[in-house]
């Protein structure tokens, strides 16, 4: 797989705690673990666009705390 090289500005304690993860092994290197980080929120954002097309419009922000508590989720830092 061919990947392009960018910059990104990361807070420290961002960057901090995806190394650790790494150097705990939940991925090869940074570039891995912040390619897997946003498959991931890729994939939620389509998620949650698709449910929007089949509800009508977005779920309510109650049902979507309600999911992430059931689910041992931390709370979206912008209300996703």
């Amino acid at each position: 797989m061919t990947a392009e090289r960018i910059t990104v500005s990361l807070p420290p304690d961002v960057l901090a705690g995806a190394r650790v993860a790494v150097h705990a092994g939940a991925a090869d290197n940074l570039s891995a673990f912040v390619a897997d980080a946003l498959r991931d929120r890729l994939s939620r954002t389509h998620a949650l666009a698709d449910l929007a097309r089949v509800l009508g419009g977005p779920p309510p922000v109650e049902v979507r705390a309600a999911v992430r508590r059931a689910w041992g989720l931390p709370a979206p830092l912008d209300n996703a």
